[in-house]
């Protein structure tokens, strides 16, 4: 398994948060970011035990592939 980077966010000030990453083995994304606490929005959305929540600036969406175009990138 590889992860392929797809991008960080440019307007991050520490510079390294959030990334969005493809794993090219099993065709999925990954999302590292900033995990949601606000019980308020937890509570708007039906999340399984074994999952969590984390959130990008709208900014983001560029480095996914398909809104790129791309089907086989060579990121």
């Amino acid at each position: 398994m590889a992860l392929i980077k797809l991008g960080k966010d440019p307007e991050s000030p520490s510079g390294g948060s959030p990334t969005i990453y493809l794993d090219d083995e099993t065709n999925e994304y990954l999302v590292q970011g900033i995990t949601v606490l606000d019980k308020e929005r937890l509570d708007q959305m039906d999340i399984p035990s074994h999952e969590s929540v984390v959130e990008i600036p709208r900014r983001m969406v560029q480095f996914f592939l398909e809104v790129k175009g791309a089907e086989d990138p060579d990121v």
